[in-house]
């Protein structure tokens, strides 16, 4: 498999572990200094991304990677998307469209997220 298809993989794979609600998938797939930023401007280190993630106050539905570009650079690559999250909240079941961007490093065989950013939201279509 080419390191663009393992990235996209395990792109894949945090998608699956949050609409598992899977904690522990999901930070094993993301790096000690991760860190995010939401469409709506906050900021996550990789404990506190995993509990918003998975403690309840949300439930994920599904999350879809569309028009997926991946860039890899030895060790480094920088995954770029639509993303489609469809979630449950307080409120009930919404769905948010936006472009998403992921870094991804090489370490020790595994593709680990070191960042992320989504966002700004799109018009729905």
């Amino acid at each position: 498999m080419d390191a663009e298809t393992e990235v996209l993989e395990a792109a894949r794979r945090r998608a699956e572990a949050l609409t598992a609600g899977d904690g522990r998938a999901l930070a094993a797939l993301l790096h000690p200094k991760f860190k995010w930023t939401s469409h709506r401007g906050d900021s996550f280190d990789r404990d506190s991304y995993v509990e918003s993630n998975t403690a309840g106050r949300l439930s994920w539905s599904s999350q879809t990677l569309t028009d997926v570009e991946v860039t890899v650079e030895d060790r480094t690559a920088v995954l770029r998307c639509v993303v489609v999250d469809e979630v449950l909240t307080n409120a009930g079941p919404e769905t948010f469209r936006m472009p998403m961007t992921q870094t991804w490093i090489h370490v020790n065989d595994d593709w680990l997220c070191l960042a992320g950013h989504a966002g700004p939201l799109l018009e729905h279509e």
